[in-house]
């Protein structure tokens, strides 16, 4: 059997089991025939060129976790942001886990997709923003279908979170492989701000197969500060769909950070709907052995007066593979707008492979938008000059990669964040960099 007919039968016995008075049942009914006339994506599709999913879908995954496992906190400790208080919505192969989470009703919903799927006070959110932003491509309607369990935030007008919240999924490997499907729905109320921090964390090399969606609404004047911490095991990959609506006068960043697992897919969308938006997108990538990296980018901008700003930096090593596909779409009233996209690469080694693909779909005559891409290796002058400064070349080689991927390290606002990237990134090209990180 298929990995694809055992998920339309595994669909089956989900249906049955779910309540069929749910307010998003027909919405299932519908995705799962969307997905069941597309199926998995390939490269014939031009969106997945670079990118194939035919070793993945070879495993034997299960759909449903048999049991519910359990897990310590110090077991976890690592993984979580601990050195700052935090809210905290954290999932063990999918399943709520309260003992490690920290959640909030006062005065704003830090919880669960589950309760508000369940719960009458939820409904009218629920038929107002779920699913409202999110396409009805083959993965994401895929998620659709199987939507049950995820994170739930609603910030109301005026509110600012005074903590991050950070969203963990811990794959324990109670399964040979697993196949996860993790739904978040956000809503930034007017003049709103908060912080999240998302990541997906593997306890086992056992396969593991996530496909999540993240819709985002940010309403007038708020502000979404996003960072996404992709360091998994080599045996986890990752397809990562993540929506954006965005009212006028708002502000949303988005920071990705991908070092490592065996594939990992990101599909990041903004969709600009009011004027004066900011739509910020930056991205660091450190790969090695034979992982596998593509984010897919895009910006609509539909209203006028608006920003976008792309920044991608990758360093690729061994047989790594990059893949940087990103469009600014441009509609005809989008007058008045800056749009910056950029994308640079190093290859470390001769094996190593990226392919970008910069875009630029523009129907207004009055806007200013640039793009660009370099693919290169490290500057032979520059490592001559750190060399003749005493500096071994293990060092001189960690600084100028270290350097090259600051600019985007000087945007996250979250200080005790920025200070485990950094040490990742030491870690990722394997020296101390001999200063306070």
């Amino acid at each position: 059997m298929s990995l694809k007919e055992k998920i339309l039968s595994s669909y089956l016995a989900f249906e049955d089991y779910l309540e069929d008075d749910s307010p998003i049942h027909d919405l299932r009914n519908k995705a799962i025939k969307t997905f069941e006339s597309h199926g998995f994506p390939s490269k014939k599709e031009e969106a997945w060129k670079y990118t194939s999913l035919n070793a993945l879908l070879k495993e034997d995954y299960s759909i449903f976790p048999k049991k519910e496992t359990t897990i310590e906190f110090k077991e976890v400790r690592k993984y979580f942001l601990h050195e700052i208080d935090t809210f905290k919505i954290v999932f063990v192969d999918g399943v709520y886990s309260s003992f490690l989470s920290s959640t909030t009703h006062d005065g704003m919903d830090i919880c669960l997709l589950s309760a508000a799927l369940s719960k009458d006070k939820y409904k009218p959110v629920i038929e107002t923003y779920f699913n409202k932003v999110a396409k009805e491509d083959s993965l994401t309607s895929l998620n659709t279908a199987f939507a049950k369990e995820g994170a739930y935030i609603y910030i109301p007008k005026h509110k600012e979170v005074q903590k991050p919240v950070e969203i963990i999924n811990f794959y324990t490997g109670s399964e040979t492989a697993l196949m996860l499907q993790p739904r978040n729905l956000i809503i930034v109320g007017e003049n709103a701000h908060i912080q999240i921090i998302e990541r997906h964390q593997s306890l086992s090399e056992n396969a593991v197969l996530t496909n999540s969606v993240t819709e985002i609404f940010t309403e007038k004047r708020a502000f979404v500060d996003y960072y996404k911490i992709q360091n998994d095991l080599p045996s986890a990959s990752l397809i990562d769909n993540t929506y954006i609506k965005q009212e006028r006068d708002s502000v949303c960043s988005v920071h990705t950070f991908s070092f490592g697992g065996k594939l990992i897919r990101n599909n990041l969308n903004f969709y600009q709907y009011g004027e004066h938006c900011n739509s910020i997108l930056k991205g660091v990538t450190i790969l090695e052995q034979k992982q596998h990296v593509d984010h897919n980018t895009l910006v609509h901008h539909i209203a006028p007066n608006c920003e976008s700003h792309q920044d991608y930096k990758g360093i690729f090593d061994d047989n790594s593979t990059g893949v940087f596909n990103g469009k600014i779409l441009v509609e005809k009233d989008a007058q008045k707008l800056d749009a910056f996209q950029q994308n640079n690469n190093i290859l470390i080694s001769d094996k190593a492979t990226i392919n970008s693909k910069p875009q630029l779909e523009i129907f207004a005559d009055d806007v200013r938008c640039s793009h660009g891409c370099t693919i290169g290796q490290l500057d032979d002058e520059a490592m001559f000059y750190l060399r003749s400064r005493g500096i071994g070349e293990k060092e001189a080689r960690a600084l100028l990669m270290y350097a090259f991927a600051n600019n985007v390290l000087e945007s996250v606002k979250i200080p005790e964040l920025k200070k485990r990237i950094n040490k990742l990134i030491a870690n990722k090209i394997g020296v101390n960099l001999g200063f306070n990180l």
